[in-house]
């Protein structure tokens, strides 16, 4: 079993999680959308939509961080595991808090104004379960280790060396069944998140308009009369029509 859901399972989730946005990019474009409904509720869209983007891109920073930087490479910069582990609860219990909140204040809104709630899938909603268990749990964890003090389970021993293995096509599958059933749990829901993500709203998040800024910049000419320069015909003058050909 273990083998199964440390070994086969991310494998599984990877493979769909890219096949189904090859899919969904080839055979629905014109779907790859958030379905934006500011126009139908703007005020708690205003309040929860930042909360929760703010939240979980330091959630994501910080699981980058935790699962992808060995304890040693922090270690050997000065930065000791005490420190390391009070900054990511702290840190990262504010972010899942703001995280959570935002998303619930989205799914209220989403569920209390009916034409936002007539434009949810299936599969959305299906997305917002996932999402509110894999942060709830999340949460779980932090307060675990922080009621555990000393003694809380240090996740950079276990969970963090089979992440990286992965990448190298030998997962440790030992390490991650010796982690508490809490981060099993998490990682599973974090696992079937990412499997349904292409068929979701969340696709988005692949197309976030960074070549924004690399763009040139636009240059704007204002049109002074008293330079010269003609003024623009309206849009039912033939072109060349004076403003005094123009006027009855």
């Amino acid at each position: 079993m273990n083998t199964v859901l440390w070994g086969v399972l991310p494998y599984l989730s990877l493979a769909i999680l890219v096949g189904g946005t090859i899919w969904r990019y080839r055979y629905d474009k014109f779907g790859w959308t958030t379905r934006s409904s500011q126009l139908y509720e703007s005020r708690l869209l205003r309040i929860g939509s930042p909360m929760f983007h703010i939240g979980i891109l330091v959630v994501f920073i910080g699981h980058v961080g935790g699962l992808v930087i060995p304890e040693s490479w922090t270690e050997a910069v000065g930065i000791s595991e005490g420190i390391y582990h009070f900054n990511a609860l702290f840190f990262g219990g504010i972010a899942g808090v703001l995280t959570l909140g935002g998303l619930l204040i989205l799914i209220y809104r989403r569920r209390t104004t009916g034409p936002v709630f007539m434009a949810t899938t299936r599969n959305d909603k299906l997305m917002y379960v996932l999402l509110v268990s894999a942060i709830a749990l999340g949460l779980w964890t932090t307060l675990v280790a922080v009621g555990a003090g000393h003694e809380a389970h240090n996740y950079r021993e276990t969970v963090s060396p089979w992440f990286r293995s992965l990448f190298t096509l030998r997962p440790d599958v030992e390490a991650m069944a010796a982690a508490p059933v809490q981060f099993h749990l998490h990682v599973l829901i974090a696992l079937t998140l990412f499997a349904v993500w292409p068929f979701t709203r969340l696709v988005h998040a692949f197309t976030a308009p960074v070549h924004y800024l690399f763009r040139p910049y636009i240059v704007y000419r204002s049109r002074d009369r008293r330079q010269g320069s003609r003024p623009t015909p309206s849009g039912w003058s033939p072109v060349g029509t004076s403003d005094r050909e123009r006027r009855p």
